[in-house]
């Protein structure tokens, strides 16, 4: 069953959402003074009653953003997954559609899962050749001040893009405590895990700067420096903080994920 509904149209030469609904667990607000004026964009915040996703919620929300149009969704905070009741799993499920020479640009914060909790998202984006798309999907190890680390029972995410309706790019991210290792024996140090695609001709310049960021950080974290005395018996690789790889996908080399 829908709980939101979201149409962002042409309205006076702007980008106007003309359209929003949403019904429990699932609010969408709409402010009047996100960006300056002279900027056309379209801000929308998802947020949740009682500060999160509680077991058992189901949240389904469809949004169009019609053709030239530029829209934002966001979120106030991190996405908050309380811990699931017996076998529930909370799930939430978004529908896009992308018009013609349109932007949507999708910036949540990390969704953040407490111990014993259980969730489900997955993304589906339908676009055209000339439509341009920004997603971060990214995730926290959970409450880590609280000594929740990677604690959650199981995590799934999938973002799928069909271009003219056809498979574009089909990903899922699937985490779950397992027998024999924990998941958090399995990330070892690390806290966030995240995604960011890059589609569409007008994001053409940002997808060759993080393109040029990425290969700069590639090369001054692992390439060992010519002429630099060093013996093996005192050698041992170092594990880096952070770890990043891009990709270009599709038909047409201006799409990217990293």
């Amino acid at each position: 069953m829908e709980t939101g509904s979201i149409i962002v149209s042409k309205f006076r030469g702007k980008s106007t959402v003309t359209r929003c609904f949403s019904k429990y667990p699932l609010k969408l607000i709409v402010p009047n003074k996100a960006c300056a004026r002279a900027v056309d964009c379209a801000w929308i915040y998802s947020l949740t009653y009682g500060g999160g996703i509680v077991s058992g919620d189901s949240i389904l929300c469809n949004f169009i953003v019609e053709d030239g149009c530029t829209a934002v969704l966001t979120t106030q905070a991190s996405t908050k997954v309380f811990k699931s009741i017996g076998s529930k799993c909370s799930e939430q499920i978004l529908e896009v559609r992308v018009g013609h020479e349109a932007l949507l640009v999708v910036i949540p914060d990390p969704v953040t899962c407490f111990a014993a909790a259980r969730y489900s998202q997955k993304q589906v984006f339908r676009v055209s050749s000339e439509s341009n798309l920004l997603l971060v999907d990214w995730f926290s190890s959970g409450r880590y001040e609280s000594g929740e680390r990677w604690a959650f029972d199981s995590y799934r995410s999938t973002n799928n893009i069909y271009e003219d309706d056809e498979p574009l790019f089909l990903d899922t991210v699937l985490l779950k405590q397992g027998i024999g290792s924990s998941i958090s024996q399995r990330m070892d140090d690390y806290q966030i895990i995240a995604m960011v695609v890059i589609l569409g001709p007008k994001l053409g310049n940002l997808r060759k700067q993080i393109q040029e960021n990425v290969k700069s950080f590639i090369s001054s974290s692992f390439q060992v420096k010519l002429g630099t005395p060093m013996l093996k018996s005192k050698f041992s690789p170092t594990k880096p903080n952070f770890v990043a790889s891009c990709s270009t996908f599709g038909p047409q080399v201006r799409n990217m994920i990293l």
